[in-house]
């Protein structure tokens, strides 16, 4: 991977491909091969003539460990985007985030909107605004001494993941605690770029999609036919229908 310094963070990447930029941002406890290479989208996209970029977030894979909650702030994770464009010398691009990747990417279209052209929120609906898309159960059951001692179906999912990936559990804890940041419906509304929303038919964690799309003036929806949140990342469906909104873009 290649590897630039922002502040005092290490931020691990992967540039591939030539074309049109496209910036992906993985979710809450993956990184950047589990979300994007592992899944086809890093080739899928470099096929289709895109410029793929693609980096762990801070606290995960092998960007640096930090222990803050504050650290993991949402507009702190969006200017390791930006400063990653900019370390590029790429003026705007596409951006694509999941689950926690996609609060990450509504931030980054907020806070520096001449650098995104278009949004994709995959695996996150209308709990961008209203409730939890990520219980606080998860900061505990990255603590505890080990999987049997988690009870909590969801937070024990992620807490086998992060065994089964060797990710850094107090890292983990300390970003779910600073991350989950929510947007208040006036604020959704001054997301002006092309968004397209897609999360799967039975995922529980990222609530609707059309609700969250209505509060927007450019959005339209994508339902992930049947798939739950994690397996939503991989589907056909999923990217056809990405395909199809950059196409629609010119993107």
């Amino acid at each position: 991977m290649l590897r630039f310094d922002h502040k005092g963070v290490e931020i691990a990447y992967i540039d591939e491909g030539k074309g049109e930029p496209i910036l992906l941002i993985h979710g809450f406890g993956s990184n950047h091969d589990v979300n994007w290479v592992g899944t086809g989208w890093v080739d899928l996209l470099t096929k289709q003539g895109r410029r793929v970029i693609a980096f762990d977030n801070r606290g995960h894979g092998q960007s640096s460990k930090l222990y803050d909650p504050a650290d993991y702030h949402p507009s702190l994770m969006a200017g390791d985007a930006v400063a990653l464009l900019d370390h590029l010398r790429i003026g705007s691009a596409a951006v694509m985030g999941y689950s926690m990747g996609a609060r990450i990417t509504a931030f980054l279209a907020l806070d520096h909107g001449q650098r995104v052209d278009a949004v994709i929120f995959g695996g996150l609906g209308v709990r961008l605004v209203h409730g939890d898309a990520l219980p606080p159960t998860i900061g505990p059951a990255m603590e505890a001494p080990t999987l049997d001692d988690v009870t909590d179906p969801i937070g024990r999912m992620f807490r086998a993941f992060a065994d089964k990936s060797g990710a850094d559990r107090r890292a983990l804890a300390a970003c779910i605690r600073g991350s989950r940041v929510q947007l208040n419906p006036a604020e959704v509304g001054r997301i002006l770029q092309p968004a397209l929303i897609a999360v799967g038919t039975r995922d529980p964690i990222a609530g609707s999609a059309r609700e969250l799309a209505d509060m927007m003036p450019n959005a339209s929806v994508l339902d992930i036919p049947n798939r739950d949140h994690n397996p939503a990342v991989g589907d056909k469906v999923y990217k056809q229908g990405v395909l199809a909104f950059l196409m629609e873009q010119g993107l």
